[in-house]
This record gives C-alpha cells, structure tokens and sequence, in this order.
C-alpha cells in the first residue's frame, strides 16, 4: 500500500469513527439524556458491568486521576454514576453506573445500532459482516479512548 493509499485510509477510518461519535451521542441526546459529553459515553463503556475505581478510569481514557476524579463527580452530580465502598480494597471506592447511568447507556447502545443499521445504504449486509469481522481482526484489544 502507498503512502497516500494509508493516509486516505487513516482518514477515512477516523472520519467514520468521529461520525458514529457524533451519532451514537446525537442519539442520546434525543432520547431525553440531557448534560451528556461523549467522554461519558467512553467513561461508561469502563464502569460496565462491574464498576471501577478512579485509578482504573483514569487507565482507561488515558488521563490522570485528577482529571478522571473530576470527570466522575460530574457523573454523579449529574446521576449517573455513584461511589460505594469497594468490596476489596478498604481504601478505595468502587465508581458504579445508577439506574440512570445504565439508561443512557442502552441509549447508546440503541444509537450505535441505528447508526450502523445506516451503513445497509452502502453496504450490503455480507459486506457489512465482512468489515466488522476485519475490524475485529486489527483492532487494539484494550480501552477505547476518546481524542481528547
């Protein structure tokens, strides 16, 4: 492959994942969860199932603790999210989704199959089965971190 042939393709790999950002959020947002960033979203995406502690959300966006600890009492001023003791480590707190929190994120599971649902335009469905399997194949096995 050219130079110019991975660039287009980096280009355009960024394009459609900063669209599904957009849409995924859009979706949300129309679904009545208002104070939403899709940070909250990538958030989310590390506080399910099971929960986290600051220091692994942090990991997981990439960013320091402080900023992570921030982000967290925005998702529980807004209730989202809540600490609770953690089950293991006295001194830590484990940061869980609330029922609102898992609300938002059916939404954004809703959204996100909308949005691919869309890509049936252009692609037919063993095409669509076909990049999805290929994605899998190159895809980083670890945390999805917003462009920050």
């Amino acid at each position: 492959m050219q130079n110019s042939e991975a660039m287009a393709l980096s280009a355009a790999l960024l394009a459609v994942a900063g669209e599904l950002t957009r849409r995924i959020h859009d979706g949300v947002v129309a679904r009545g969860f208002e104070g939403v960033r899709p940070a909250h979203g990538f958030a989310f995406t590390r506080l399910a199932p099971d929960g986290a502690t600051v220091t692994d959300l942090a990991v997981h966006l990439g960013m320091t603790k402080q900023a992570a600890s921030q982000l967290v009492d925005e998702l529980v001023r807004k209730g989202y999210a809540e600490r609770r003791p953690h089950p293991e480590d006295a001194r830590a707190r484990l940061v869980v989704l609330t029922e609102s929190g898992w609300a938002c994120t059916r939404a954004a599971e809703e959204a996100a199959a909308e949005a691919v649902r869309a890509w049936g335009a252009d692609l037919e469905e063993a095409e669509l089965r076909a990049l999805g399997e290929k994605l899998l194949r190159i895809a980083p096995n670890g945390p999805i971190r917003p462009a920050w």
